[in-house]
Parts: structure tokens; sequence; C-alpha cells
């Protein structure tokens, strides 16, 4: 529990140059993050390492090809002992290649785990910056899935990043490799056509980047829509997760109202969305098989094909053959890898925009509304809090208080009382420093801890002694926990200190609020503001919540913004609350999220 601010408010940095929507200002937004990570050391030492064995296992697959010219040979000279020997060295190669195979797989997940790893801290870590959350949840449609962002897109992206980072590397250390041989295979080959002889030097390699780079422009050309269509699917995806845990938080009211069949054709609805956009991806995915396939197949006989004028012209042995197929398949494999992961490039195309983009709205939330004038807080040098010419403006206008200056003294009990809509709650994140955009000066107690209770107390999942503690770590001694739960009449969970639950789920709303008022009791702050968390607690409730100003905590200051309640003796002066709705209002501001714009406007401000 703390005030929004200690000091005079510093002027504001200029703000940071806006991302870009485009690739490579994402992969460098992404990059930059990457370095500043405390886990940028062991990650580099995974990559080196597992670069170390690809490097490796490329020479032994050198080594391996070189084997099959003595291994066909002696098939050819129908040599039993060499067939033998050379087998026994085939046993070795492989062996030692499949080591490195699985050293190089293990290596590959643990730098996918360390850039999970990394990735999700830095996106948590900038979403809990102080107050940035709030304002992105209410800043538009970016955030409405952060969890998704956070939690699935983000192990996604680390996964496609690692697998298709690697294999690009692999393909071209194999590719540099694999090119000297097929090039010294069919080095000084001419070809006869009549009485005419054309040499093309190391034509199979050639020939090899020719099928290879056909396939690559054919496939890029039908599977280019994937990057737009997987997009599509993410955010469908992300709609059809939100409405089925906003029914699943609701799922009393729902019931109780027998509103079960219209939620279940919203949740059709939104499932029909996922499934059309699926659907289109699946059709692009059939085009990209047609070619994808239909090259595979060709690749069968492509590299016979190609080495068979050599062959059949007595300049290389039937091993010389195989020794050729095989380098001109690495070579093949290796310049058709952007063909064989255009789909999954695709699909770390639309990953990489949907967490990049949801970075950069974490990072403009604090640049919200930046030239619309702001509330100031300053520390008052005495024991009050004041408001100079208040107002507080939302996107339906202005928030006043009636009086110009207002200055309320320590252990004062105080009411902001306003009409319906007239923005109480608005007014009330304002104070507590969430909703800066306004006007006027709000003063602050000097040296004096500020408690605010929203209308729906938040109690982290965990012992209720810790619950109780919340948000500090330190707790307190079980006599002081179980006389403030008696105290406000919830002696009944005093043997439940050490229980691990989601309170929210296991307590009445009246509960909920009254071990708010306990918690209270607990960390005796010197001011306490009060949200309408009292408005709808019944008679004995409220008389219990209450009764701890009366008697424990007679010199704090409690300021409530709401109706006056039943039991209104506690408080001894009234403030009024205005709402203008034809003075200035903030305007909505526009959000680039990388594909079309969408607005980052405030929304539903009470």
């Amino acid at each position: 529990m703390k005030k929004p601010t200690g000091k005079k408010t510093a002027p504001r940095s200029p703000a940071a140059p806006p991302e870009g929507s485009s690739i490579w200002q994402q992969f460098d937004m992404m990059r930059r993050a990457f370095v500043a990570s405390p886990l940028l050391k062991p990650i580099l030492w995974l990559t080196t390492g597992s670069l170390a064995v690809i490097i490796v296992t490329a020479i032994g697959q050198i080594i391996l090809n070189r084997w099959y010219r003595p291994f066909f040979d002696s098939i050819e000279r129908r040599d039993l002992n060499a067939f033998f020997y050379q087998l026994l060295l085939f046993v070795v190669i492989a062996g030692v290649l499949l080591i490195f195979n699985v050293t190089q797989q293990w290596l590959n997940q643990m730098v996918r785990l360390k850039l999970r790893e990394g990735l999700t801290l830095d996106l948590i870590g900038q979403w809990m910056r102080p107050r940035r959350a709030f304002r992105l949840a209410n800043g538009g449609a970016i955030g409405v899935n952060p969890d998704q962002r956070m939690q699935e897109d983000a192990g996604h992206l680390a996964d496609l990043t690692t697998d298709l980072g690697f294999g690009l590397v692999q393909s071209s250390i194999l590719l540099a490799s694999f090119v000297g041989v097929l090039w010294s295979l069919s080095a000084g080959f001419a070809f006869q056509i009549g009485d005419r002889s054309l040499e093309i030097p190391g034509y199979m390699v050639w020939a090899a980047i020719l099928y290879a780079g056909s396939a690559s422009c054919v496939s890029w050309l039908v599977a280019r829509p994937l990057v737009g269509l997987n997009g599509e699917r993410y955010a469908r995806e992300a709609d059809l997760r939100f409405s089925m845990m906003h029914v699943n938080e609701h799922i009393d009211a729902i019931s109780l109202a027998g509103g079960e069949d219209g939620e279940r054709r919203r949740l059709e609805l939104d499932l029909s969305s996922v499934l059309g956009s699926v659907r289109n991806i699946y059709r692009a995915q059939i085009n990209l098989a047609w070619v994808q396939d239909g090259y595979g197949w060709v690749t069968v006989v492509a590299p016979i094909l190609i080495a068979a004028p050599v062959y059949f012209a007595g300049n290389i042995s039937f091993g010389g053959l195989m020794m050729a197929v095989g380098a001109f398949n690495q070579v093949h494999s290796s310049l058709k890898w952007f063909v064989a992961n255009i789909g999954a490039i695709a699909d770390w195309r639309a990953t990489l925009l949907r967490v990049a983009a949801f970075r950069r709205a974490l990072i403009v939330a604090d640049t919200l509304h930046d030239r619309e004038k702001r509330i100031e807080f300053v520390e008052n040098d005495r024991a009050s809090l004041t408001f100079d010419n208040l107002e507080v403006v939302s996107p339906s206008g202005r928030t006043r208080l009636a009086e110009p200056h207002i200055e309320i003294g320590a252990g004062q009990r105080v009411i902001i009382s306003g009409d319906p809509r007239a923005g109480k709650t608005l007014l009330f994140r304002a104070l507590a420093g969430l909703w800066p955009w306004g006007g006027g000066r709000v003063g602050l107690p000097v040296d004096d801890s500020v408690a605010f209770i929203p209308r729906a107390p938040y109690f982290p999942r965990g012992r209720l002694r810790n619950a109780l503690a919340y948000p500090h770590s330190n707790g307190f001694a079980d006599s002081e926990i179980v006389a403030a739960l008696t105290k406000v009449g919830l002696d009944h969970l005093a043997a439940s200190l050490d229980q691990e639950a989601r309170w929210e789920r296991e307590l009445s709303d009246d509960d909920q609020r009254l071990l708010a008022f306990a918690r209270i009791l607990l960390q005796r702050p010197r001011w306490v503001i009060i949200d309408e968390a009292l408005e709808t607690m019944d008679s004995d409730a409220l008389k219990r919540a209450l009764s701890i100003f009366e008697t424990d905590l007679r010199e704090t200051a409690v300021i409530k913004i709401g109706r006056t309640p039943r039991n209104g003796a506690l408080f001894s002066r009234v403030i009024h609350l205005v709402k203008d709705a034809e003075g200035p209002a903030l305007k909505p501001v526009r959000f680039a999220e990388g594909v079309p714009e969408k607005e980052l406007a405030t929304q539903g401000a009470p």
C-alpha cells in the first residue's frame, strides 16, 4: 500500500521513437530485448556449442559421402571382403554421427528453453511495470489477451526461432561443404552435341541451384498468403479463448439467468471464426503441397538424370555416381531449405508480429495521450491531503470536484459523492495514479502511506496469511492475524491461514470485502481511500467493516468515494463530484499493431 507518487512529478522524458511495423524493425526490437536479457550468456554458450556440433556433423557427412564410392564400387566388383569392410566403416561413421545428432538435438532444446524463458520474462517484466498492465487493459484490442501473447505466442516464437535458425545454419554449412564435392565430380566434363563439345564447369552445381531456385520461387509465390492467414488465425484463437475464459469466470450468473443457450451461440460463432481461418490456412497449405510434393517426386530421379551423362561417358564409376547423387541431394536439400520451411517461416513471421506488437504496445502504453494535460502529484509538507482545481478527463467528458480547493486533515472521515455515472471510480483511479489524464493538483500527505480499497478486492492465489500481507512479502504474527479476522467477523478462517486457495472463489462477496478490511487493520495505513466497496454489503458486514475505524484505526483518515453508507455516522463531511459531459474529452489514439491499425482508445471509462 503506497501513494501514487511521493514528490512533484518530474518532467517526462522524451518518448522512445515508435517502433515500425516492418519485419526488420520488429526483429531489431526483439534483438535489443535479447541483448539486454540476463540469460544472454547461457544462450550464447549453448548456441556456440550447437554450432560446433553442426560443423563437426557436416564434416562427418562429407566423410560419409566419400564412403559411398568404395562401398558401391565393391558391390559393382562383387568384392565380398571389401563390402564387409566398408559396412564396418559405416557402423563407425553412423555411430559417431548418431552421437552428434543426439547432442545437437539436446543443445537445440536447451536453447529453445532458454529463449522462451528470456522472452517470457522480458514480456512479464514490461507488463508488470507500474500501471502499465492497467493502461494496456483499458487500451483497446491488443490488451485483451496478454496471457496468450506471453505464454503461447512467446513459447511458439522461441520454438520456431530455434528450429529455423539452426536449420538455416546447418543447411548453409552443408551447402558450402558439398558444393565443392559436386563441383569436383562434374569438373572437366564436356557435353557432346553433334560434332561440337560444350563444357560447363561444375555443371551439376548449377543444375542443383537452378532446380532448387525454381522450387523456392514457386513455393514463395504460393505460400506468401500464409503470413497474413496465420496472423488472422492467432487473433481468432485469442478471441475464442477469451470468450471461454469470460464464460467460465461468470458461470454462476449465466446459470442463474439461464443464459447457457445464448453463450453457446456466441462461443459457436467464435469457434466458426477460428475454423474459417484454419480452413483458409489449410487451403493455402494444399496449394503449397502441390508444389512441394511435385518437386519431391521429381527429386527422386533428378540427381541420377543430372549425373547420368558423366557416368555413361565413363568418367566416373558406379560408386562415383552414387557419391555424386549423395552430394547432389545434400546440395539440393540445403538449397531447398526455404521451400521445405516456407510454412514455418510464415508462421514465425506472424508470431513475431504478434509478440513484437504486444511488446511495443507495452512500451507505448506509457506515452498514451502524451500531449494531454495530466494531474500533478506533489508531496505536502504536512499531514494533509489536498485537491486544487482537480478534474479528471475521459472519453465521455470531464469529472471535477465542486470545490476548487479541498483539504482533508489527518484522521478526518470524508465522503466524495456524486450522481450515478458521475465518474466516481474514475476519480478513485486518478487518486491512485492509474488514470493520470486531467488537470489540477493532488497534494499527498508527507511520509504517510495511502491504502486504496477497490470495489472488488484482490487476493493472490496462495496461502491466506500471504493474502492478508499482500502486497508486502513480510507477514504478521498468527495472533495479530487471528485478532484482525475476529474483529471483522471472519474468525472461522483462523484455522485456514496456511491453506492455499483461490480466495475470490472460496469466499462470498461480503467476506472478501471484510477480508480486505482485515488486511487494512493489519497493515495500519494512515490514509485509506475506498471506492464503492461498501454499497452492496449487508448491514452486519458493513458495521463490522467500519468498526475498525472507530476503535483500532481511530487516527486513520478515511475518504470514501460513492454514496453515503447506511451507517453514515462515521463520516462527518461530504464533498460533491460533478460530471461535465460538455467539457473537454480525452481523444482516442491510433496504435499500429503491424497489421491493420487498431484503435488503442481508452474504453468504458466509469
